[in-house]
């Protein structure tokens, strides 16, 4: 009867072992979503960095071309061809256009680049945190199913049908008990009155031995 409820009681631990483990899969879960989404963030933050280092380059060639097409303006002048600083200055023109469009790019993906960034750290903080919280919970979930299964286990074995199951094995142990002392006592007197016995018969034969040796030196010449 025992081993049944042990077994049963063994199997309400295995279910509550289980049941507390479907947390901890879905915060795993979650853990795993996060960090693959860190990992595309992760991704993102380096091309977006890589952007910005090309558009820079991009911005500092069209400043430098607009530069070599000012000094091309200053020599056709130096050199009475005005028609061709004209035409050296609108290439110039072009080429700050580009700049000033590639600075404007520039600070965009700068902002884009530092908010991603920002994304970033923040969620490597919240896994951090989610982690922790995870061990926590799992840890406090655990030792509550064991306290509650514990806690039927007793209430189990505390129902009024175990207690009378329990109540009559005592009885039953007290009656083996009585049983025991009462054969062990009896078997302390059989032996009390079967020494009385043999120091009866002891004492009748030293009895005999005595009277017997009277009659013989009663017999005897000198007696």
């Amino acid at each position: 009867m025992f081993e049944r409820l042990s077994r049963v009681i063994r199997a309400q631990v295995n279910g509550g072992v289980r049941t507390a483990e479907e947390p901890e899969k879905m915060l795993d879960q979650a853990v795993a979503d996060m960090q693959q989404h860190l990992m595309q963030l992760r991704q993102s933050v380096a091309q977006a960095i890589a952007t910005q280092k090309r558009t820079e380059r991009q911005c500092h060639q069209a400043a430098m071309q607009a530069q070599e097409w000012y000094n091309r303006a200053q020599l056709a002048l130096a050199k009475g061809s005005e028609a061709q600083a004209r035409e050296a200055l609108a290439q110039r023109q072009t080429y700050l256009r580009t700049q000033s469009q590639l600075t404007s790019h520039i600070e965009t993906q700068k902002a884009v680049t530092a908010r991603l960034k920002t994304n970033m750290r923040d969620l490597e903080v919240k896994i951090a945190d989610v982690r922790t919280r995870r061990d926590m919970y799992i840890a406090r979930a655990r030792s509550a199913e064991a306290s509650q299964r514990i806690q039927d286990m007793m209430g189990q074995l505390g129902n009024g049908r175990n207690l009378g199951t329990l109540s009559q094995m005592e009885d039953r142990v007290l009656e083996l008990e009585a049983q025991a002392s009462a054969a062990a006592e009896l078997n302390q007197t059989l032996n009390d009155q079967t020494l009385e016995r043999f120091s009866a018969l002891e004492q009748s034969d030293t009895t005999a031995i005595e009277v017997e040796l009277a009659a013989i030196k009663a017999r005897l010449p000198n007696a």
